[in-house]
């Protein structure tokens, strides 16, 4: 029988790690070691190759004396017989300082900048702490972002988690740089500090956000964590626990407002499907582990704000939906877990309309938390309302019209149809480096409900009818 370990703990030396010889097999990015002695879930180790290298590796079970390592990187040069395992008795941490503002790391928190490692006395462990229901505090200031369809019609709210449904080809990088870049409390000075983690992105996309944080001065107070495409996709499940862990440091216990953007999150579901095939697990839906809500449900409950804590954490998670299907298990499952969606509509960019965020499918379920009057406006529920009405009663008008032809439809009807067109020229559509105010893009609203019928407008109050409806032939002249 082959040798088990090149050395044995004594009663002195209780934490001096094993090498441990006994690999069984090599499986994709997984290695099989046999003759194991409690390792424990989450651990750390070493893995040495017959080269010397070192790479690293994390344990994923552990039952019958028989421990399942994921590795960070490629098990190329790997061997049975000549290639070593250490546990190193310990969980993954990441340190943590207010130096990392600024940094670019890889998905390990490896510096990727050429600067040096955070050398810090705190560190923490990337799974963190689960959040008490009881110690959450109600989400309820609104987040301006400076994009109408947002604002006005999905608003924002500080502690909120709020995914961008998406898919390939659409400008999503483009809209959650935007958002990094404009956020902010109405009427406060308070800004928001950013951690930015991408999950198999190209280098491309990569440069693309790096630039946009650098002209802005964003990059300042910014946390980078990458892994693109080339890196080795077990990097991935790593990479947004890395970022989540900086994050809950800089908001609990720096006090600062924190933006977390995690992109693309299909990528980060993929390599959970590559270590549970690899696992050989009974696969779920489409090929997915069965575990997919729960390992979803931890990354992105570690959202919110703290009870007698200053600081809070918004998340921005993005992802690509194969096909364009919304039923798919990422979008699906993710819906369940967050407070809404923001639809990036493929018809709207078709249209030459960006942002391109479709408001019907789109949701925010902490909207009326954080709007009203002493928060935005008092008429902005119902203008909201009202809204969305109309557009969706001026899609059909333009469904309708496209069969019957448009002078079949009648007054109220054509005006409809010019309301659906005029909404998404005017407000759903801005340009890239557009921040419009709350009130700028209320005031878009009236301007564009005026055109309608007075008694068209039955989702507002006539208080506030009275007080900002302006029909269009008492309008003054342009």
């Amino acid at each position: 029988m082959a040798q088990a370990k090149s050395g044995t703990k004594t009663a002195a030396e209780p934490n001096v790690p094993i090498d441990y010889r006994t690999i069984d097999r090599v499986s994709g990015p997984l290695l099989f070691v046999r003759e194991v002695a409690n390792a424990a879930y989450g651990e750390i180790v070493e893995i040495q190759l017959p080269s010397g290298e070192r790479r690293q590796g994390q344990v994923l079970d552990s039952r019958k004396g028989l421990a399942i390592v994921q590795v960070f990187g490629p098990t190329m040069g790997m061997n049975v017989t000549d290639t070593s395992v250490k546990f190193l008795g310990r969980v993954a941490r990441l340190p943590v300082s207010d130096e990392m503002l600024g940094r670019v790391f890889n998905g390990l928190g490896e510096p990727r900048d050429g600067g040096p490692k955070i050398v810090s006395d705190t560190e923490l462990e990337i799974v963190g702490n689960a959040m008490n229901p009881y110690s959450r505090e109600e989400p309820s200031e609104f987040i301006q972002t400076g994009l109408s369809c947002i604002d006005v019609m999905n608003t924002l709210v500080r502690g909120q988690k709020l995914p961008i449904f998406s898919a390939a080809g659409l400008p999503h990088n483009q809209v959650a740089a935007q958002i990094v870049r404009q956020a902010k409390l109405r009427d406060s000075s308070e800004s928001f500090a950013v951690v930015f983690a991408a999950m198999g992105i190209t280098s491309e996309e990569a440069n693309y956000f790096l630039r946009e944080f650098e002209a802005t001065g964003a990059l300042e107070r910014t946390v980078v964590f990458l892994n693109l495409s080339s890196d080795p996709s077990m990097e991935r499940v790593i990479t947004p626990r890395m970022a989540l862990t900086a994050a809950e440091y800089l908001a609990y216990e720096r006090d600062l407002h924190v933006l977390v953007l995690l992109t693309d999150m299909t990528s980060y579901c993929e390599a959970l499907r590559e270590i549970a095939s690899a696992r050989e697990e009974v696969p779920g839906r489409r090929g997915y582990p069965g575990y997919l809500y729960t390992d979803l449900a931890t990354l992105y409950e570690r959202a919110g704000k703290i009870q007698g804590r200053k600081g809070s954490i918004t998340q921005f998670p993005i992802l690509t939906m194969p096909a364009d299907d919304v039923t798919h298990p990422i979008p699906d499952l993710t819906g369940y877990i967050t407070e809404g969606q923001m639809f990036v509509s493929r018809e709207l960019q078709r249209r030459g309309v960006y942002p391109g965020i479709d408001p019907l499918p789109s949701l925010s379920r902490l909207m009326n938390q954080g709007i009203g009057k002493g928060r935005t406006r008092e008429d902005h529920r119902g203008v909201a309302d009202q809204l969305f009405a109309s557009y969706a009663i001026g899609k059909d008008q333009r469904a309708l019209s496209a069969i019957v032809g448009e002078e079949s439809l009648s007054d109220v009807d054509r005006a409809y149809l010019k309301f659906a067109d005029r909404f998404e020229r005017e407000f759903l559509n801005q340009r890239p480096d557009e921040d419009r105010s709350i009130v700028e893009s209320l005031t878009i609203g009236w301007r564009l409900l005026s055109d309608l019928p007075e008694s068209e407008l039955k989702r507002i109050k006539p208080e506030y009818i009275q007080q900002y409806y302006k029909p269009a032939a008492a309008a003054p002249p342009a």
